[in-house]
C-alpha cells in the first residue's frame, strides 16, 4: 500500500528532528509504561549449597495500587526524566511536561510522543498555551 505524502512528510519531520533538530533546541523522545502493579518480593534467601540461585515465588496478591511510569529521552545525551502517577490522565501529563521543561532550562522543546489522549486534550492545549518553548510532534496513527 502506498502511503499518502502528508505521513510521508510527517515522518521525514521526526526523522530530521532527530538527525539534525533546530539549533538551540532539545528533542525528547517521551511515552508511558504501566499500569505497572507494584509486588512484594519476599527476601531472598542466598544460595543453596551447591551454589546455586534459590528461586523465591512471586507474591502475586492484591498490593499497592496500580502505576503509571512516564519516561522522557533527551535525543542528544541520553538523560532521562521519569515521574510515577496513579493514573495516566491529563493533569499527570501537565506534571510531567513541566518536569521536562524545568529539566531543559533553554531553547525549545520538542517533545516526540504518541497521540494519547491526554497528550492532546483541550487542558493540555491550554496547558501548551502557557508553555510556548514545548513543542508537540506526534508521530503517526499506528506506528507504535
Amino acid at each position: 500500500m502506498l502511503e499518502g505524502s502528508g505521513l510521508r512528510e510527517e515522518r521525514t519531520r521526526i526523522v530530521e528532528l532527530y538527525t539534525s533538530p533546530p539549533a538551540d533546541a532539545t528533542v525528547i523522545c517521551a511515552d508511558e509504561l504501566g499500569p505497572v502493579i507494584p509486588r512484594a518480593l519476599p527476601p531472598a534467601l542466598g544460595w543453596s549449597p551447591d551454589g546455586h540461585r534459590i528461586e523465591n515465588e512471586i507474591d502475586y496478591s492484591p498490593g499497592p495500587e496500580e502505576t503509571w511510569v512516564h519516561g522522557a529521552l533527551r535525543v542528544r545525551d541520553g538523560r532521562a526524566v521519569t515521574m510515577t502517577a496513579t493514573s495516566r490522565n491529563s493533569a499527570f501529563y501537565q506534571q510531567f511536561l513541566q518536569l521536562i521543561e524545568y529539566a531543559n532550562p533553554a531553547g525549545d522543546i520538542y517533545v516526540i510522543t504518541d497521540n494519547l489522549s491526554s497528550h492532546n486534550s483541550v487542558s493540555t492545549r491550554t496547558w501548551l498555551e502557557d508553555h510556548p518553548r514545548i513543542k508537540h510532534v506526534f508521530i503517526p496513527v499506528g506506528a507504535c
